[in-house]
Parts: structure tokens; sequence; C-alpha cells
């Protein structure tokens, strides 16, 4: 393996960073949208909501991937319309499954730390003649502040899930690991190195949010 090899896996890293960052910003954006639906219990978005996480919770990602990049290609009328200039992307592909994929889980952690938080909170709000809207947008940021330690193993898991994105053609990490181990035969260096990768990442990944955790619980320790 020679250092052409390793720059391309570096290559790789960065297709790596950038689909873990994006997928990250629509799942989490979906996952507050679908925290807020179920909490309020907003008729039909409710049910859409908790049909997504059953689905995406309940089957392994690969298959998720499989079927969002292969599935809609099989009718005529999704290849007609606008939606197939962005579903013939493999890229966009594996973005929108590992999207859906975290958003299901983190809508999850976000509801049950909201769930997990003291009655008291519940009642001063009342006290102080808020709605439940109102309520909510005073007590969801607090829940999510809460769910800061448990969402951080999330992006992991999302950042070692880009893995699979390589099944369809994506030259991230594994996509190039395994062209170079196809040239090279070096399999246990190639897929070492590549192991490396993500062990690196997601060290720093592990650093950071145990930085931002103790910013985010900061209020817990003061008080």
């Amino acid at each position: 393996m020679n250092q052409q090899h390793v720059w391309q896996l570096f290559e790789g890293l960065v297709t790596s960073i950038e689909l873990t960052a994006v997928s990250l910003l629509v799942g989490c954006t979906l996952a507050l949208l679908m925290t807020v639906t179920l909490i309020l219990r907003t008729p039909i978005v409710h049910w859409l909501s908790r049909g997504l996480i059953t689905l995406f919770t309940g089957t392994p990602l690969l298959v998720q991937i499989f079927l969002i990049y292969y599935g809609p290609g099989q009718f005529e009328a999704v290849r007609e319309s606008v939606f197939w200039l962005w579903l013939s992307q493999p890229w966009f592909c594996a973005m929108l499954a590992l999207a859906l994929n975290t958003a299901a889980y983190s809508t999850q952690l976000f509801r049950g730390a909201f769930n997990a938080i003291p009655a008291g909170q519940w009642h001063a709000c009342q006290a102080l003649g808020m709605d439940k809207k109102a309520t909510l947008s005073v007590l969801l940021p607090y829940a999510i502040r809460r769910a800061v330690p448990a969402y951080s193993n999330e992006v992991i898991l999302l950042f070692k899930g880009t893995s699979l994105a390589s099944t369809i053609t994506i030259m991230d990490i594994m996509g190039y690991a395994q062209r170079i181990n196809a040239q090279t035969y070096d399999t246990l260096v190639v897929f070492g190195v590549a192991g490396l990768f993500y062990l690196v990442i997601n060290g720093i990944l592990t650093i950071a949010f145990r930085r931002v955790e103790k910013k985010a619980l900061a209020f817990e320790v003061t008080h």
C-alpha cells in the first residue's frame, strides 16, 4: 500500500465526513419536527411520524439504502418526474437513507428525554399561565440538552453507517478501500488502515461531544 493509496483513502474520508454532516443536519431537523408532532399529537402527522420511526428502526440500514436507491427507478412515473434528478444520484440516496434512519432514532432519544422532565417543571410553567405550546418552547430545549450524551452515540453510529454507502458505488473510505484491495490484495493492511481512519474520527467525535456535554449539562452541576 503506497502513498497514493493513502491519499485515496483521505479522499474517501472527506466524502464520508460530508455525508455524515449533511445527513445529521437533515436528520436532526426531521427528528425535532417529529418529536414536536408526537408530543402535541398533531393529527395525521403524528401517525406518519410513528410509522416512519417503526419502519426505519425496524429494518437494517443496508436494506433502506438499497430500497431508496434501486426502488424508485422501477416506476416509470418516478423516472419521468423531477424527483428523478435527485433519486438517480447515489450520494443523495445514501444521504436520504442515513438522514431518515438517524431521524427515527434521534426522535426516540429526544422524546425520551422530554418524557423524563420532572413534573415540577411542567407545574412551574402551568403556574406561569403558559399553554402547551409555550411550555413546549421552554422545556424542549432543556430536554435536548439532556439528550446530548445519548445523541453523541447516534452521531458516531451514523458516521460508521456511512461505510454502507459504498454498496451503491459511492467512493467513501470503504469504497476506496475495496478498490485498493482489489488492486493489491493486501487485505489486512488496506482494511486495517481504513478501520484506523474510522477509529480516529470516532475518537475525535467522542472528545468533542464530551466537551459539549459538560457545557450543555453545566446547569445541572451548578444546581
